[in-house]
């Protein structure tokens, strides 16, 4: 995979996401996401998409704001902002309307065939914290 590959579908995914379009077609059939604070591990297209729709769309009202990315070839390091409103359910825990914002990073493995691994730094304690504070106050 050369750099200027990697990078055009680093940047298309990016925009995918942010538009909420049809990013999962830059993820291999086989593509694993792992959640490195718990271990959780999603694999396959569709899974790993419904899981970053839920993340910013059902569970939350969210999307990336993006610090910085790094692109090598093959390779690539995304630092962001998880921005929005917790809108439904999210670790047991009801929607509280409350606000998030919680920095994060993932680094992504991209191949000929597309995105193959996606491993997210995110802070999810904290995410769970902030929400029973907002739904303890409310």
């Amino acid at each position: 995979m050369s750099l200027e590959t990697t990078t055009q579908t680093m940047n298309s995914y990016l925009d995918k996401l942010r538009e909420r379009g049809d990013f999962a077609q830059f993820f291999t059939e086989d593509v694993l996401w792992t959640t490195m604070e718990t271990g959780q591990e999603i694999r396959g297209r569709e899974a790993v998409r419904d899981f970053i729709i839920a993340m910013h769309a059902q569970m939350f009202d969210a999307h990336p704001e993006v610090r910085s990315i790094a692109i090598a070839d093959g390779a690539a390091a995304l630092e962001a902002d998880f921005v929005g409103v917790h809108t439904g359910e999210f670790a047991g825990i009801p929607p509280t309307g409350a606000h998030v914002r919680v920095g994060y990073s993932v680094f992504y493995d991209v191949g000929e065939t597309g995105i193959s691994a996606l491993r997210a730094y995110m802070p999810m304690r904290q995410i769970v914290e902030e929400l029973q504070a907002a739904a303890g106050s409310s």
